[in-house]
């Protein structure tokens, strides 16, 4: 029998959660590069995405992204577009909601850019709906 001489088991391979995040340098976009906000996820990891040159294009995740980087509809992301085909682009980055607002404020984003809080696990919509079991 072989011995085990790992280090564990899921939670050692995902690593920490850490509570602060570590303050990274804002990214601006380059020539052959967009900003886009996540319309659909379409699976195999790809998403429509809204660029903001009013153009919607498929998005692929790249590959040093996947399993790393979650990519959610409302998303605003830089995408790195291609040559040869104008309707597909790559995910080159996912701005945190700090970052978008920081953007938006530098006016790289429309104005009229949505920027949603999406932490995890906060449904805010469905709090404010009430049952009164009198009336049912």
């Amino acid at each position: 029998m072989v011995k085990n001489k790992g280090k564990g088991g899921k939670s050692r391979r995902r690593g920490k959660n850490d509570a602060d995040p570590v303050k990274r340098e804002l990214v601006f976009k380059e020539e052959g590069q967009e900003y886009a906000l996540v319309v659909k996820m379409l699976g195999n990891g790809r998403v429509s995405a809204k660029c903001f040159d009013k153009e919607t294009r498929i998005a692929q995740i790249r590959g040093s992204m996947r399993k790393k980087v979650w990519i959610n509809v409302g998303d605003i992301i830089l995408v790195s577009l291609r040559d040869f085909q104008d309707n597909i682009a790559d995910i080159i980055l996912k701005y945190n909601p700090d970052e978008a607002r920081d953007l938006k404020t530098y006016g790289e984003l429309p104005e009229d850019t949505k920027i949603e809080d999406n932490e995890a696990g906060s449904d805010e919509e469905d709090n404010d709906i009430e049952f009164d079991i009198d009336e049912i």
